[in-house]
């Protein structure tokens, strides 16, 4: 640790006020997140053993209590998917966004709605629309990371 104090504290003075605003905003959002994070995941845990272990109404073959837990799932998925954006940027690899990130997130919360959406009370239009956004975010998404492979140098193996 203390060889890393002078480099981060190197790195810290040459940032300009905004870049340190930046980075914390970053790390104010990281520790809410991780707050998120372990509340969600703490919740799931608790819903599926209370559920499953101590009352035994846990029925993973029931469609409801599957579309639940998946949703909760998929709720922390998301929410450390965002985490570990906000870890990119504070390492300052990249921009305060990456737009692949975005989609990517996107992408996992319509995947979520999906799961948890009940067909039997959906309208087909809702499902159709839902259906073109996550064609539509994944043609973004699939651009967005072939360009991506187009601006890094090719890699050569050593």
């Amino acid at each position: 640790m203390k060889t890393d104090w002078p480099a981060w504290r190197a790195k810290w003075n040459a940032l300009s006020f905004y870049e340190k605003f930046e980075q914390v905003v970053v790390l104010v959002l990281t520790g809410v997140i991780a707050v998120v994070i372990v509340s969600a995941l703490w919740h799931l845990i608790l819903r599926v053993a209370l559920g499953l272990v101590l009352v035994d109404v846990f029925d993973p073959t029931d469609p409801i209590i599957f579309q639940t837990v998946f949703g909760a799932i998929f709720t922390v998925i998301i929410a450390l998917e965002f985490k570990r954006s906000l870890l990119v940027v504070a390492e300052r690899r990249f921009g305060v966004v990456q737009v692949r990130v975005v989609v990517l997130i996107a992408m996992l919360a319509i995947v979520r709605k999906l799961i948890i959406l009940d067909l039997a009370k959906t309208e087909a239009a809702t499902v159709l629309a839902l259906a073109a956004a996550i064609l539509a975010l994944g043609v973004v998404y699939w651009l967005v990371r072939d360009q991506d492979r187009r601006d890094q140098p090719a890699h050569r193996p050593d």
